[in-house]
């Protein structure tokens, strides 16, 4: 009535279709230019990532500039030092929404998905220490009945 079947006719069965390794395409605009969107709380940063000197342009003002906090930049320049990449690449970014933090956050994803669009090999690297992962840790709400999203109005018995 029904057929059996060993596990070693499954695994030849399954082994011829998947041996070969997919290689993965650069995705770039006809400027040569990888674009990625990152995003965290509530910033959206957009990201152009193309060869280059090094430098960093973020909603036309410098990197240093924009982020005066030295963790802040520090923050943007993980994923470029990761991937051993420092000064190889020119990135442009327009960031809206949240804070500074956000924004910092927002940007090194763009970046950390603007790398792996530019040079696929470095998804890898990337992905094990996190920066492909978004965020999605975003403000509680506030509920009706509560001073906060949790506390509670101050109580006295009288």
């Amino acid at each position: 009535m029904s057929e059996t079947h060993s596990l070693e006719d499954l695994k030849g069965a399954l082994g011829t279709q998947a041996e070969a390794p997919v290689a993965r395409e650069p995705k770039l605009d006809k400027f040569g230019r990888a674009y990625a969107t990152g995003k965290r709380k509530n910033a959206v940063a957009r990201v152009w990532l193309k060869p280059g000197s090094g430098k960093i342009v973020i909603n036309g003002r410098e990197l240093a500039v924009y982020f005066a906090r030295p963790v802040l930049r520090m923050i943007l320049n993980q994923p470029l030092v990761t991937a051993e990449r420092q000064n190889q690449f020119d990135i442009t970014a327009t960031v809206v929404g949240g804070g500074l933090s956000g924004q910092a956050g927002a940007i090194r994803h763009g970046i950390s998905r603007a790398l792996t669009y530019f040079e696929p090999d470095l998804r890898g690297v990337l992905k094990k220490d996190g920066f492909l992962t978004r965020d999605s840790r975003v403000v509680e709400r506030k509920k009706y009945g509560k001073a906060k999203a949790r506390r509670s109005f101050q109580f006295s018995k009288r």
